[in-house]
């Protein structure tokens, strides 16, 4: 049994059915790809799996027990990094991942640093960043406090091809120590073995 599935799921937005009857399983050490269209449901997907929102229909297990069971649990297990750019404008590169880090229960924030190539930019405080800069922090969290499970949406956007190097080591690693990962891209960052899933088929059978 797959640790982490989801059953005939059904997305709703406003008053659109963005996918339906979507299943999807995810094993220890596995990797995800979603693929679509824009408005095929990936970030959707991303947001349900991290029990941001509920499906309208299905369910989503980890161990075969619904995360809407214990979101706290579930929130605990997991990172999620989307769209939005969540660096503090205040505080320095360090700091922003050591708050994140210590919402986590403490972790390695210089090792995070290191992995993200973060090291001459670490006092150097977040309005002062360039968006790919922005980004590394906002992925550095990865690195800095475990999590069995990550949820990337469009991860390499933003980034030169040496941090598209480093994230896709950290993602390596990630899997090698048994981690798995869901994630969209739009192409640049080569996932070995990840198991594609094309939203575009259920956001057909939504029509």
């Amino acid at each position: 049994m797959s640790l982490f599935t989801g059953h005939d799921l059904t997305c709703i937005r406003g008053e659109r059915r963005v996918f339906a009857g979507l299943r999807f399983a995810l094993d220890p050490g596995g990797a995800l790809l979603l693929q679509g269209a824009n408005g095929s449901g990936k970030t959707s997907l991303l947001r349900l799996m991290a029990g941001l929102g509920r499906p309208a229909e299905g369910r989503i297990r980890w161990h075969d027990v619904d995360i809407a069971d214990d979101c706290e649990t579930h929130n605990a297990r997991l990172h999620f990094v989307g769209h939005g750019d969540t660096v503090k404008p205040a505080l320095s590169a360090r700091e922003n991942i050591a708050f994140w880090t210590d919402l986590r229960g403490g972790g390695d924030v210089e090792g995070a640093l290191s992995a993200f190539g973060l090291g001459p930019l670490a006092a150097v405080p977040g309005r002062f960043l360039s968006a790919g800069q922005r980004r590394r922090v906002n992925l550095a969290r990865l690195a800095a406090a475990p999590a069995a499970l990550w949820l990337l949406d469009e991860p390499a956007t933003a980034l030169d091809s040496d941090s598209v190097a480093r994230l896709r080591d950290a993602i390596a690693r990630h899997r090698a120590g048994g981690g798995s990962v869901a994630l969209s891209s739009h192409g640049g960052l080569d996932i070995p073995d990840a198991v594609p899933l094309d939203l575009t088929d259920f956001a057909e059978a939504a029509a």
